[in-house]
């Protein structure tokens, strides 16, 4: 099988494109996900549990 630059290329081109816009929506899926707001809940107020000064 003789693949060649612009059949190789093309293939990357078609399923690269394919490829990133299911993880954007694979991405985009957990983060709404309704049992996961806890999750991000708590991360978004863990800052605020350690209120050290800088310097202390």
């Amino acid at each position: 099988m003789d693949v060649d630059h612009h059949t190789l290329v093309g293939f990357a081109k078609s399923w690269g494109l394919f490829y990133l816009v299911a993880m954007a929506i694979g991405v985009l899926i957990y983060a709404l996900w309704p049992s996961n707001r806890k999750r991000f809940d708590r991360a978004k107020k863990s800052i605020f549990d350690k209120d050290d000064r800088p310097g202390d």
